[in-house]
C-alpha cells in the first residue's frame, strides 16, 4: 500500500471515471490503492475497490491511475506528456483487437504533470512469457508496425508529438562519447573479456558502415520501450503499456529490445532466432519485404543495448547483476553468425 504522505484519490473524481469505465452511475464508492511501480518523476497506482450503482448494484473493480510529472528525456523533451498527447487523440483507433493499448478513460494535464486513468490488465508479463508468447508477440508486432506502414491512417497527420526517427543512432552517438565507458571497453583494466570489447569496439569503428545499411529499412512507429514488463499477454491477445517514448523509428528497433532489454537471457539466442522470422511474417501480411536481405537487428542490439550494458555492468551493485549482464553481452556475441 502507499503511504500516508501519498495523493489521495478524490471520490468525484473516481466516481466520474468509474461511471464511464462501467457504463453504469455511481452514487458511492470506496477503493484502496497498491503502488505498481514508484519512481523520482511518476507513479503509478492500482485502485481497487467496490462501487455501489444508482440501481443499487454493489460491483468491484480495479483501475490504474498514473501520474507523470514533468522531465526532459535526453534528445526527446517532450516525452513526459507524449501518453496524454496520444490518449486524447484518436491514437487508439490505429490498433487491433489482438494487439492494442489499455483503455484510458480519463486524462488530464495540469502545469506540469500529467494525470492518466487507465485500464488494468491481467495476464501474462515479464519473464512468464512463454516462447510460444515470445513468437506470437513478435509476429503481431510485425502486423501491427506493417498495417501502419502501409496504411499511413490520418491519425498521424495531427500527433506532432512523437519520438523522432534519430532518436536511438543520437542515444547511441551520446554513449560513445562517454570516456567512462569508451575508454574502459579500451582499457588493460576492463575485465569485460576481450572477445566481447572486441564486438562493441567494431560497432565504434564501422558505426557510419552500419548506420547507412539500417538507414535503408522501412521507417515505421516504434514503442522504443518494448521489453517483457510492458507486453501483457491476455486472453490470447497482446496488450501494451507506456508509450512515453514512442515515435518514428526502424524496422527492428522494437524486436532489439524485445530480445535484449532486460530479457530472459537463457533464451536470447532462441528468441534472436525465432522471433526475427516471425516480425517478418507478420510484416509481409501487409507490406513486401523480401528485397530486405539484411535485417540489421544485431546490429540494432548493440547500437541499442551494447554501451548501456557495459554501464550496467561498470556500475553493478552486486555479482549477481554483473554475471547477468556479462552473460548477456556473451549472448549477444553468439547471435553475430546466425
Amino acid at each position: 500500500m502507499i503511504s500516508h504522505d501519498e495523493k489521495v484519490v478524490k471520490p468525484e473524481l473516481l466516481m466520474l471515471v468509474l461511471s464511464k469505465m462501467l457504463g453504469r452511475t455511481i452514487i458511492r464508492v470506496d477503493y484502496q490503492l497498491k503502488e505498481l511501480q514508484g519512481g523520482t518523476i511518476g507513479h503509478v497506482r492500482l485502485v481497487a475497490g467496490m462501487v455501489e450503482t444508482s440501481d443499487g448494484e454493489n460491483l468491484p473493480y480495479k483501475i490504474v491511475w498514473k501520474t507523470q510529472k514533468k522531465f526532459e528525456r535526453y534528445g526527446d523533451p517532450d516525452s513526459w506528456r507524449r501518453e496524454y498527447d496520444l490518449y486524447t487523440s484518436d491514437f487508439q483507433k490505429v490498433f487491433s483487437d489482438s494487439f492494442r493499448c489499455p483503455e484510458c478513460y480519463h486524462a488530464e494535464i495540469n502545469d506540469n504533470e500529467i494525470q492518466l486513468w487507465i485500464e488494468y490488465i491481467d495476464g501474462v508479463s515479464g519473464l512468464n512469457l512463454t516462447p510460444e508468447m515470445y513468437e506470437r508477440i513478435a509476429e503481431e508486432l510485425g502486423r501491427f508496425q506493417g498495417n501502419l506502414y502501409t496504411e499511413r491512417p490520418n491519425v498521424f497527420q495531427n500527433l506532432s508529438n512523437l519520438s523522432k526517427v534519430e532518436f536511438s543512432k543520437n542515444y547511441y552517438l551520446r554513449y560513445r562519447s562517454w570516456n567512462v565507458l569508451y575508454d574502459y571497453i579500451r582499457s588493460d583494466d576492463c575485465d569485460i573479456p576481450k572477445h566481447l570489447c572486441k564486438m562493441l569496439i567494431d560497432i565504434d569503428n564501422n558505426a557510419d558502415e552500419i548506420f547507412s545499411r539500417i538507414e535503408k529499412l522501412p521507417i515505421v512507429l516504434c514503442h522504443r520501450d518494448f521489453w517483457v514488463s510492458n507486453i501483457f499477454f491476455s486472453d490470447s491477445k497482446i496488450v501494451l503499456i507506456d508509450w512515453d517514448t514512442a515515435g518514428w523509428g526502424y524496422m527492428g528497433e522494437d524486436i532489439a529490445s524485445f530480445i535484449t532489454d532486460e530479457a530472459d537471457v537463457c533464451h536470447m539466442i532462441e528468441y534472436y532466432q525465432k522471433c526475427i522470422p516471425a516480425y517478418y511474417r507478420g510484416f509481409s501480411e501487409y507490406a513486401d519485404v523480401s528485397h530486405i536481405s539484411d535485417h540489421c537487428v544485431y546490429e540494432l542490439i548493440l547500437v541499442m543495448f551494447g554501451y548501456r550494458l557495459v554501464e550496467w555492468y561498470k556500475f553493478a551493485k552486486s555479482s549477481e547483476d554483473k554475471s547477468m549482464h556479462l552473460n548477456t553481452l556473451q549472448k549477444i556475441h553468439g547471435m553475430r553468425n546466425i
